[in-house]
């Protein structure tokens, strides 16, 4: 009797072996801490500081077959999780990502434009711009092909079984939504073609009421680096927004200019027409320098916009100054 609880003892620790050896991972911490100050033009702002926590936490593990997964969960604002994802990476087909937080499918490339700091319409001055988002912009599952393809390129596939915005909890649902239905976009990014030179394009179609027409989004552009300097362009449109017909139609140019390692400086103008009540066309600007010393930062963005939220004669100037600790 002893002799067989040995064995079993003795079989049941090295299964727990193998199970641990099987799913060892490790969760790490990375992030910083932002302190701003926002000043806005003719415009009553109240307490001007604001506060910024940036964490990140990343769990990774890997399983016998050479696949690996990952959790990351993301707190960049001091109140609340921004998103979350759960990615595995398989050695033959790519990754799979389930994500939360938007930035996968088109959403990736709502605004590729280089910067010295932030995206023109997100320096802290409000500009009411809209772009695109597609299936990718909310909870959705995107595939990464990552294998097979020409040095250089990516090609995301993503869809979303009801883009609505909603993030459920374990085993929550995201209740009945007026309009939309599924969605997908598909994306393709090159950099391989010739040096310095980055092209992306995406498209998305997002099913709705027969009323409004799908929702479809596309956006394309490049940017080009020499030396320090980087030049970008990109259009997107989204149409069939809130009624049938109605559209988003943007351009966007910047310039960025690496002084030194520790030294940058941009400009980006953004220029958005829509036919959504709008009685003028949004015209925003932002420029930025960010320097950085050691773990600290410190950026200034002097923003304008004409024409805000669509609304014409609504013209607005601000600025902002950040420090940024990293961890």
């Amino acid at each position: 009797m002893n002799k067989l609880t040995k064995i079993g003892a003795s079989a049941l620790c090295g299964s727990l072996a193998s199970v641990a050896a099987a799913n060892a991972g490790s969760l790490d911490v990375t992030g910083g801490a932002t302190a701003t100050y926002t000043s806005l033009d003719s415009v009553v702002t109240g307490n001007p500081l604001g506060m910024a926590s940036a964490m990140t936490f990343t769990g990774n593990g890997e399983l016998d077959n050479g696949t690996t997964f990952s959790l990351t969960i993301a707190h960049t604002n001091k109140a609340a999780y921004t998103g979350s994802a759960i990615a595995i990476t398989t050695p033959s087909v790519g990754t799979f990502t389930y994500d939360e937080g938007g930035g996968t499918g088109i959403d990736r490339i709502d605004d590729m434009m280089p910067t010295a700091w932030e995206e023109t319409d997100g320096a802290g001055l409000p500009v009411g711009l809209r772009t695109v988002s597609g299936a990718g912009g909310n909870s959705d599952i995107e595939w990464n092909v990552g294998v097979g393809l020409p040095e250089g390129m990516n090609v995301y596939g993503s869809f979303a079984p009801r883009p609505d915005g909603s993030k459920n909890s374990n085993k929550g649902v995201g209740g009945a939504s007026g309009t939309e239905g599924n969605g997908w976009d598909i994306v393709l990014t090159h950099n391989g073609l010739f040096d310095g030179l980055n092209i992306f394009g995406g498209f998305s179609s997002i099913d709705q009421n027969p009323g409004l027409g799908d929702k479809d989004s596309e956006a394309y552009g490049a940017t080009y680096a020499i030396g320090g300097a980087t030049v970008g362009y990109q259009h997107s449109k989204e149409d069939n927004v809130g009624a049938a017909g109605t559209y988003y139609e943007n351009d966007a140019y910047a310039i960025s200019y690496s002084v030194n390692d520790d030294l940058a400086v941009s400009y980006g103008f953004h220029e958005s027409a829509s036919n959504s009540g709008s009685t003028g066309t949004l015209e925003a600007t932002s420029i930025q320098v960010s320097y950085s010393v050691g773990g600290a930062s410190i950026k200034f963005a002097e923003n304008a916009v004409d024409n805000a939220n669509y609304v014409a004669g609504t013209n607005r100037e601000g600025r902002t100054v950040a420090l940024t600790l990293a961890f």
